[in-house]
């Protein structure tokens, strides 16, 4: 699902429509708050890409990244 390029990881999900993946998207968001660690990421109706790097790391992919995106992989889980 995640691919690591160009010093981030990233990811597309797919979703039935655009209320879904607004849906994943909120859900998300209140993971990557706790986490104080936020996404950079853009949604098109029913498509969502995720692309994860550690800024205050000098823009590299860390362990930080690496938890979040599992975190979103849960969180899609319930959307398959």
């Amino acid at each position: 699902m995640w691919q690591e390029e160009n010093n981030q990881l990233r990811a597309t999900f797919k979703f039935k429509d655009f209320k879904e993946a607004f849906a994943f998207m909120t859900e998300v968001a209140f993971h990557a708050e706790k986490m104080n660690h936020h996404p950079n990421w853009s949604n098109a109706w029913n498509t969502v890409e995720i692309k994860l790097n550690t800024h205050d790391a000098g823009g590299v992919v860390t362990e930080k990244d690496h938890k979040l995106a599992a975190a979103i992989e849960k969180v899609f889980e319930k959307y398959k």
